[in-house]
C-alpha cells in the first residue's frame, strides 16, 4: 500500500512540475509580444528621429519633426499595443473573418461583402487631399514597421491571440484606415432596423397604437403615414421577433437600441467660473476588452493635439488642442432608406425603375472559410444600393414575393472625404475653422460639440439625404424603389445641417435628443436617441449660474434617473400605502416591503442600492405585460423599457390606456391591476436570483459592466483572464449611461456606455482630464490591459496635459525611432 501511495505521490508531483513547466513555457512565448517601451529602433520610413514618450498612464506623447513622422509613430504605437484589435477591425470590414474563425462567421462575412464597404474605401483613397494621403501613408508605414519587427525578432507573433488563430498579417494600406471609419459608421447606424420594425408593427396594430409603442418625440408633430399594406401590397403580417441575420459576438451589425449614443455639453466664458470655455464629452459604444478607444498625444506642426484615437485610424477623433476642443454625439440622422425593388418576372436579372426594367449590377465574391469549402456569393446592386438578404433585420418579413430589398445609405460611396475632414479638424484653430472642416464629412453623421478660447458651438457634420417632399413613407418605412418620388435626389447642402453657434444662454448640449423641429424633408430624423437624459441635463445646467470643470464632471457622472422619478408616481399611484400589512412570507408582504423601499427613493441609480433593481425589474415586467398580448413574439424585439410608451399608457394619451386590458382574458384589467401584477412578477424573479430579502439586493450585482474579449472571452478558463466585470451605477436613462443588455438570463448587465470620458477647461487647458474604460494595451498579460478600468468605474480621470515635462515625469518608457541609413 505504501508503495502505491509513493508512486501516486511521485506521479502527482511530476504532473505538477510538468504543468508548472508548461505554464512557464507558455508565459514565455505569450509574453514575447509584450513591447519594451524603453527599446529604441533604427527603422526605415521616417525622415528624422521620433520620440514616443509614454507617461505613467501609458499614454504615448509623440514628438517628431514632421507630421508624417508623427503619424508613422502613431501607427507604430497602435500596432505595438493593439495589433490584434486592428487586424480584427480590418478583417471585419473586409468580410474576411471566416479565414480565421471558420463557418461560424460566414454570415457576417457575407453581409459585409454585400455592403461592400472595403471596396468603397479603396475608391475613396483617390479623393483625399495631399495632407491626408501623407498621413495615411505614413501611418501605414508605421504599422508595417512594427509588423516587420515582430517577424524579424520573433516577438510572439505580435499578440497572444495569433497563437490560436491565423497569424497571417497583410501589410497595412491607407484604404484600411478609411474602411475602419466606415465600419464605425455601420456600428452607429440604426435607421434600417427601425424602418423594418415600424412596418412590422403597422401591419399588426392600428395607427394610433403604433404611435404609442414607437412614439415620436412629444414635442414634434408628425403627419400621418400610409398603412404599410397600402404602401407595399402583398406582405403578410408576422409576429416573429425582429433579429439581425447573425447573432455572433463578432458581428458589427448593432441590435436595436445599440446603434450609438453619447453626451456632450459646453459652456461659453460667460457661464464659466474661471472665464474660459468648458467642454465635456463621453461617446458611447459597446463595451469590449480592450475598449475601442486609445489615448494619445500628437505633436503636429499646427500644434499639439491630445485625446481619444481608434487603433487603425491616424487621428484624434475626440479631444483637444491648445486652442480647440471637440466632442462627438450620435446625431441619429435618418441617413438610411430601405427600398423594395420589384424583380422582372420574365428576367430575374432585372428590376423595375421609374424608367422601366434595368439590369442589376452583379459581381461574384468568394469567401475563404477555415477548415471548410469556400463560399461563393453573388453581389447585386440597384440604383438605390446593395440588395440585402431577407434574413437581415428580418427584411424578408416586409418584402412581398417577387421583390427584393436594397439599401440607400450615405456611407455607400466611393467619394468619401470624411478622413480628410478628420485630419483637418486636428489642425483647426477655432470653432469657425472646425465647422468648415466638417463640410467634408460624409459618414457617420455626428453632432460635433466645439469649444475654442472664446465660444462654443454644435454642428451636425455628415451627409443628409435630399428627399422629395412627396416621399410616400417620408423615409420611415420601406418604400417602392420604382417610384421616383421615393428616390434620393442627392444630399442636402451643408448649410442645411443643424448648427448652433454662441447661443445667448452660453450653454449648449446634446444627449442624442432632438436638435431641430423642422418639417420633412429638412427634419434630420423622426427617431431620436434620447428623450430622458436631456431632462436631467437641463436640471443640472440650470442649477448653477456658472460652471466649473468639477460641475461638468459631476454632470458626466450623474446617476439620478429622471425616468424613474417620472414613471414610478404614475404606475404606483394606486399601490402605495394601501391595505393592512400582509403576513410575512406572502407575496403581498413582499410587494409592500418593495413599495416601502421605493417610497423613500430619490431615483439615484446607485450600484449599492436595491431600489434601482426593483424599479428596473418592475418597469421591464410591466412593459412586457402591456405589449405581449397585442404583439406576441414580436414583443421580444422591445428589449428595453420605452418610457414614452408607459407614460402615454398611464396618462391615457389618445386612449393609450387600452394597452392595460389583456385582450385574451374575459376580465377587463385596469392599469393599476397590471402594475400590481408586474411588480409581483418582478419580485418573484428577483427573489429567485438574489434571495428573499429585498433590503439586501444590490443594483451593482446585476448591472455589471461587461468588458469582454470578443474572441477569447467565451473560452473556458481564459475568460477569467481576459474579461473584466465591474459593479456599476447608472442605467439606460441616466447621464452616467450604462445601457443594459435587455435580454437573456442577465438582462441588466451593463454592455454599452462611455468607453471614453473627457472634460476640457480652456481657462487652464492642462487641468483638462480624460479616461478610458479599460487600459491602453490589448495584451492580457500587460499591466496596462485594465489599469484604467478601476479609475473609470470609480469616476476618476487622468491628466490630459500637453506639457512635455509632465509627460516625461515618471514615464513608463521612452522609445526613439531612428531613421535607417539608406
Amino acid at each position: 500500500m505504501f508503495l502505491v501511495f509513493r508512486w501516486m505521490l511521485r506521479l502527482f508531483t511530476g504532473l505538477v512540475a510538468l504543468s508548472l513547466l508548461a505554464g512557464v513555457i507558455l508565459y514565455y512565448f505569450l509574453s514575447r509580444s509584450l513591447p519594451d517601451y524603453n527599446e529604441d529602433f533604427t527603422i526605415a520610413g521616417i525622415e528624422a528621429p521620433v520620440e514616443i514618450v509614454r507617461n505613467n498612464d501609458n499614454v504615448p506623447h509623440i514628438f517628431g519633426q514632421s507630421d508624417p513622422d508623427v503619424f508613422f509613430a502613431l501607427g507604430f504605437a497602435h500596432a505595438q499595443d493593439r495589433l490584434w484589435q486592428m487586424m480584427m477591425l480590418r478583417r471585419t470590414v473586409q468580410g474576411r473573418l471566416s479565414e480565421a474563425f471558420g463557418p461560424r462567421t460566414v454570415k457576417v462575412d457575407e453581409l459585409m461583402r454585400r455592403y461592400d464597404l472595403y471596396t468603397l474605401a479603396q475608391e475613396s483613397v483617390a479623393v483625399q487631399d495631399a495632407a491626408t494621403m501623407a498621413a495615411l501613408e505614413a501611418y501605414a508605414r508605421g504599422v508595417n514597421a512594427w509588423i516587420g519587427q515582430v517577424n524579424k525578432d520573433a516577438r510572439g507573433r505580435g499578440a497572444p491571440e495569433f497563437f490560436l488563430f491565423s497569424n497571417e498579417i497583410a501589410a497595412w494600406q491607407p484604404a484600411d484606415s478609411i474602411a475602419i471609419l466606415k465600419l464605425m459608421a455601420l456600428q452607429l447606424s440604426g435607421q434600417l432596423q427601425e424602418e423594418v420594425l415600424r412596418a412590422r408593427v403597422s401591419l399588426l396594430l392600428p395607427a394610433a397604437r403604433v404611435g404609442d409603442i414607437l412614439p415620436d418625440d412629444p414635442t414634434q408633430g408628425v403627419m400621418a403615414l400610409p398603412e404599410y399594406s397600402q404602401l407595399v401590397p402583398g406582405v403578410v403580417p408576422s409576429s416573429a421577433p425582429l433579429r439581425v441575420a447573425v447573432n455572433d459576438v463578432l458581428s458589427p451589425f448593432p441590435e436595436r437600441g445599440f446603434a450609438g449614443a453619447s453626451n456632450a455639453w459646453a459652456a461659453a466664458p460667460s457661464r464659466s467660473a474661471a472665464g474660459g470655455t468648458l467642454l465635456a464629452n463621453d461617446p458611447h459604444l459597446g463595451f469590449s476588452a480592450p475598449t475601442v478607444w486609445y489615448l494619445a498625444r500628437l505633436e503636429l506642426q499646427s500644434g499639439a493635439v491630445i485625446g481619444g484615437t481608434i487603433p487603425g485610424i491616424p487621428a484624434v477623433l475626440v479631444g483637444r488642442s491648445a486652442a480647440l476642443g471637440w466632442g462627438l454625439t450620435s446625431s441619429y440622422a435618418d441617413d438610411q432608406d430601405l427600398f423594395i425593388e420589384e424583380v422582372n418576372p420574365a428576367n430575374p436579372e432585372q428590376y423595375r425603375t421609374p424608367d422601366g426594367w434595368k439590369e442589376f449590377v452583379t459581381r461574384r465574391s468568394i469567401i475563404t472559410v477555415k477548415d471548410a469549402a469556400p463560399v461563393t456569393i453573388t453581389l447585386r446592386w440597384t440604383d438605390n444600393g446593395p440588395v440585402l438578404p431577407g434574413s437581415h433585420y428580418d427584411i424578408g418579413s416586409v418584402t412581398p414575393a417577387g421583390h427584393v430589398a436594397a439599401l440607400s445609405w450615405t456611407a455607400l460611396t466611393g467619394a468619401d472625404t470624411s478622413m480628410t475632414a478628420v485630419i483637418r479638424m486636428m489642425g483647426a484653430g477655432s470653432v469657425a475653422e472646425a465647422v468648415e472642416a466638417g463640410r467634408l464629412v460624409v459618414a457617420p453623421a455626428q453632432n460635433v460639440m466645439l469649444a475654442d478660447q472664446s465660444g462654443v458651438a454644435l454642428q451636425l457634420m455628415g451627409a443628409l439625404p435630399k428627399r422629395d417632399p412627396a416621399h410616400q413613407s417620408k423615409g420611415r418605412m420601406p418604400s417602392p424603389g420604382w417610384v421616383a418620388a421615393n428616390r434620393w435626389q442627392g444630399v442636402l447642402p451643408y448649410e442645411d445641417n443643424p448648427r448652433e453657434v454662441s447661443p445667448t444662454s452660453g450653454l449648449i448640449g446634446n444627449t442624442n435628443n432632438k436638435t431641430v423641429d423642422r418639417p420633412f424633408p429638412l427634419h434630420v430624423s423622426y427617431d431620436w436617441g434620447d428623450t430622458q437624459r436631456i431632462q436631467r441635463w437641463l436640471t443640472l445646467m440650470k442649477a448653477r449660474e456658472v460652471h466649473t470643470r468639477e460641475s461638468f464632471i459631476e454632470a458626466q457622472l450623474d446617476t439620478v434617473s429622471f425616468t424613474a422619478r417620472s414613471l414610478l408616481p404614475l404606475i404606483g399611484a394606486d399601490l402605495w400605502f394601501t391595505g393592512e400589512a400582509a403576513p410575512d412570507g406572502t407575496p403581498e408582504r413582499l410587494r409592500q416591503r418593495a413599495l416601502e423601499i421605493l417610497a423613500a427613493w430619490n431615483g439615484e441609480m446607485s450600484e449599492h442600492l436595491p431600489e434601482p433593481l426593483i424599479y428596473q425589474a418592475w418597469v421591464r415586467a410591466l412593459q412586457d405585460r402591456l405589449i405581449r398580448d397585442e404583439l406576441g413574439p414580436l414583443a421580444d424585439t422591445f428589449t428595453h423599457v420605452e418610457p414614452l410608451l408607459i407614460e402615454r399608457v398611464y396618462r391615457n394619451v389618445d386612449g393609450a390606456s387600452v394597452w392595460c386590458d389583456v385582450v385574451q382574458s374575459a376580465v377587463v384589467e385596469s392599469c393599476s391591476d397590471l402594475a400590481r401584477m408586474a411588480l409581483d412578477d418582478a419580485l418573484l424573479s428577483l427573489s429567485e436570483s438574489y434571495g428573499p430579502n429585498p433590503e439586501s439586493w444590490r443594483w451593482g450585482d446585476a448591472h455589471q459592466a461587461t468588458h469582454d474579449h470578443p474572441v477569447l472571452g467565451s473560452l473556458p478558463v481564459l475568460r477569467y483572464l481576459v474579461n473584466m466585470r465591474q459593479s456599476t451605477s447608472g442605467d439606460d436613462h441616466t447621464l452616467l449611461r450604462g445601457k443594459t443588455k435587455g435580454e437573456g438570463a442577465n438582462p441588466f448587465l451593463n454592455v454599452h456606455g462611455a468607453g471614453y470620458r473627457g472634460v476640457y477647461d480652456f481657462a487652464d487647458p492642462d487641468s483638462s482630464v480624460f479616461i478610458t474604460s479599460t487600459g491602453q494595451s490589448g495584451h492580457p498579460l500587460s499591466r496596462f490591459y485594465d489599469d484604467l478600468g478601476e479609475l473609470w468605474r470609480r469616476g476618476e480621470y487622468v491628466p490630459m496635459s500637453l506639457d512635455p515635462d509632465l509627460a516625461r515625469a515618471a514615464a513608463v518608457g521612452v522609445t526613439e525611432l531612428i531613421p535607417a541609413a539608406e
